[in-house]
């Protein structure tokens, strides 16, 4: 099969041979965004017919499945996210910072997802802030938001987590906003060996059955970390959002090419730069995709320090301690406006707790423009039910 070839299609196919030779061994999250991927914006889950006054032309809208790791319902997804988070843009730099782990602990992170993955979060993002807390760095209570990510380019296990951390936070006391006193927050090296040795911490101490597992060598080996600034105020921040947040293991557009047995699809070589193709057998392609359908109920994005949801009261006092610290306007002051603004952001609380992934819902009252003309003026003429319950 060749010329544009989707995921579902790709799941049609091979679907039932996957079941076959590892249905033993999916998880129900795994079953399920099978099912939506395939019923995804489908007659199967409903949609509206529109006529267009514009055109007269009649079009069908069906609904999408809204599972995370659908290629269809990835882009809306990202829109209506980034519009619900530009208020809560504190107003500073950012520094991006990625956490990986050896390839040694891949196997025990596959078999044991939401406990490993959840506890290299926690610690990541424990250790980052008790850095930033650390008068020899920052002094002071950072915003920060974590995003895991669990391939590579071919779509192998990969768990690493994105952190964006603003550049600069409020100290203990609540009475200042600190920046970082040179270019950098936190030595990358020392950071790499905090997580390492606050990992194994605390897996020996809270899953001492899984510590076993995950062999001497990896705890004697380097662990690699980065940090890096990444840019100034809002512009950076949606464009890091934008990039990271609900990125998933592949999109519709990286497949290139399906035939009886296999699939073919690009990938970004890290190494050079450059795309390249992979060709798979249609199953295993399969099996390396369902890999990164994380477990029901696992937040993939988590809020630290000022964004997180018990610091409403301190994120807004930042904004406020931001305006402050602003250079003067032409007066030689802070103007009235600014500070109204501020203070109001601080009195009404307007922070409303930052949502992980899960939470974002789909409008399906909005009405689709025309494919034809690109007319949003239409009438409603008929309707389907959704079948059967998902």
């Amino acid at each position: 099969m060749t010329g544009r070839i989707e995921l579902a299609d790709v799941v049609q196919r091979f679907g039932d041979r996957h079941e076959a030779r590892h249905g033993a061994f999916m998880m129900p999250s795994q079953r399920k965004a099978m099912q939506d991927i395939v019923a995804c914006q489908t007659e199967a889950l409903g949609g509206r017919r529109y006529q267009y006054n514009d055109c007269g032309k009649d079009f069908w809208h069906y609904h999408g499945c809204r599972n995370r790791s659908c290629p269809k319902c990835h882009g809306p997804r990202i829109e209506r996210w980034l519009e619900s988070r530009q208020a809560e843009v504190l107003p500073c730099g950012y520094f991006h910072a990625v956490v990986t782990v050896p390839e040694e602990l891949r196997p025990v992170f596959l078999k044991n997802q939401k406990i490993m993955y959840g506890l290299l979060f926690r610690t990541a993002a424990d250790v980052i802030r008790r850095l930033c807390l650390n008068p020899k760095y920052l002094g002071a209570e950072p915003a920060m938001l974590g995003v895991l990510h669990t391939w590579n380019g071919r779509l192998g296990c990969h768990p690493h987590v994105h952190f964006l951390i603003s550049a600069g936070g409020v100290t203990p006391d609540g009475k200042s906003w600190r920046e970082p006193k040179g270019k950098y927050l936190i030595p990358a090296s020392l950071l790499s060996r905090a997580i390492a040795i606050e990992f194994r911490r605390r897996l020996e101490k809270q899953h001492p059955e899984l510590f076993p597992r995950c062999g001497y060598a990896v705890w004697h080996k380097p662990w690699n970390s980065f940090i890096k600034a990444y840019g100034e105020n809002q512009d950076a921040v949606m464009k890091y959002l934008s990039r990271y947040v609900f990125r998933i293991a592949i999109t519709n557009a990286r497949l290139v090419s399906m035939d009886e047995t296999h699939v073919t699809f690009r990938y970004k070589d890290h190494d050079t730069g450059e795309m390249r193709t992979c060709r798979l057998d249609g199953v295993e392609f399969l099996r390396r995709y369902l890999m990164h359908v994380l477990p029901r109920g696992f937040h993939k994005v988590r809020y630290y320090g000022l964004w997180h949801h018990s610091r409403r009261k301190q994120a807004c006092r930042a904004w406020l301690l931001l305006t402050l610290a602003k250079p003067p306007s032409d007066n030689g002051r802070t103007t009235i406006t600014e500070l109204i603004e501020a203070l109001s952001r601080l009195a009404d609380e307007a922070l409303a707790p930052m949502t992980g992934d899960s939470d974002i819902s789909e409008s399906r009252a909005a009405t689709p423009r025309c494919p034809h003309c690109d007319s949003v003026s239409t009438v409603l003429v008929a309707e389907v039910a959704r079948q059967g319950r998902r």
